[in-house]
């Protein structure tokens, strides 16, 4: 009989935005245990991008922070790319692993000796350096995804994606601020459209509205993640504030504007260049506060519409 695979198990229960940060250290285990069957334990809305992305990962379909099916039990090894734990150490070995790969926590003794957890760090590098420093070689640059694979209708080349949602009201840029983008990008004969999840479908509306957008380029709430995927990979620019988009188009190698409040761009941002931009006042606060950041309140339009046309008159 032939012998089992030996199991490598990743816990990245999070989002979109987080699985995109996480996939160079995805792709440095891959590397590094080719002959490991490999599970992401990671949200099912995610599994069309973790095939597409090739990162060499098989999702089984966990929520932040539940405990793990006995399908993952006695993986050989356990990766924690969740957080510094507790509560994600302990999941883990709650499987019972053969070793634990995770930043060193002072209420879990397995984790005694294990690399230490830096605030500041940016999410990539955090993930790639715990790699590093266990012994795996692990490259952040490692971002790309490839839609190649991906049609798009011809009416939604070439445009500019604005997203104005966010996870938290923190990070939310106001609503008539955002109208106000998208109207004079209309107005300069550019054609706009509009991105959110279904729970931001009133808000893309309203501002379409404000804007004087046609609702058929609303596309929020109708889209499946390869087909939001698809339109970011076709797009001329995406607008958005520090959402899980941002990192979409880091990785489909599409340029960005990225609006920055609570959060410090140096620990969440794009590689700032040619292709993507980020506007920040230099300040942070609580990403899950319930009113919009001080610091993301202080950019104004026309510093956003200034980004938006340097950026366009470069890529030309």
């Amino acid at each position: 009989m032939k012998a089992a695979r030996p199991r490598l198990l990743a816990l990245r229960a999070l989002g979109l935005g987080d699985f995109l940060t996480g996939l160079p250290a995805l792709r440095a285990l891959t590397a590094g245990f080719p002959q490991h069957e490999r599970l992401l334990a990671a949200p099912e809305v995610l599994r069309p991008l973790v095939e597409l992305s090739g990162c060499g990962f098989s999702l089984v379909d966990v929520g932040p922070l539940q405990h793990l099916t006995s399908r993952l039990d006695r993986p050989q090894v356990a990766v924690n790319l969740h957080g510094r734990g507790p509560q994600s150490h302990r999941l883990l070995l709650e499987t019972r692993p053969g070793c634990l790969i995770g930043f060193s926590h002072p209420a879990v003794p397995e984790s005694d000796g294990s690399p230490d957890w830096r605030w500041e760090e940016h999410e990539t590098r955090r993930w790639c350096r715990l790699l590093s420093e266990t012994g795996i070689g692990a490259d952040p640059e490692t971002l790309h995804i490839d839609a190649s694979s991906l049609d798009v209708p011809d009416r939604l080349r070439a445009a500019i994606v604005v997203h104005p949602g966010a996870s938290s009201r923190a990070r939310q840029w106001p609503p008539e601020r955002w109208a106000a983008v998208a109207r004079a990008q209309a107005l300069a004969g550019r054609h706009v459209v509009l991105t959110g999840d279904a729970r931001e479908r009133p808000l893309a509306l309203a501002i379409a509205r404000e804007a004087s957008l046609n609702p058929d380029f609303v596309l929020a709430g109708r889209t499946t993640l390869l087909q939001l995927t698809a339109l970011v990979a076709a797009a001329a620019l995406v607008v958005c504030g520090d959402t899980g988009i941002a990192h979409l188009a880091t990785a489909l190698g599409t340029p960005s504007v990225v609006l920055f409040g609570p959060t410090s761009p140096a620990r969440w941002g794009p590689p700032v260049g040619r292709c993507h931009r980020v506007l920040w006042k230099g300040t942070t606060g609580d990403p899950h506060a319930a009113e919009p950041d001080a610091g993301l309140l202080g950019i104004g339009v026309g510093e956003v519409l200034e980004v938006i046309d340097t950026s366009l008159g470069v890529l030309r």
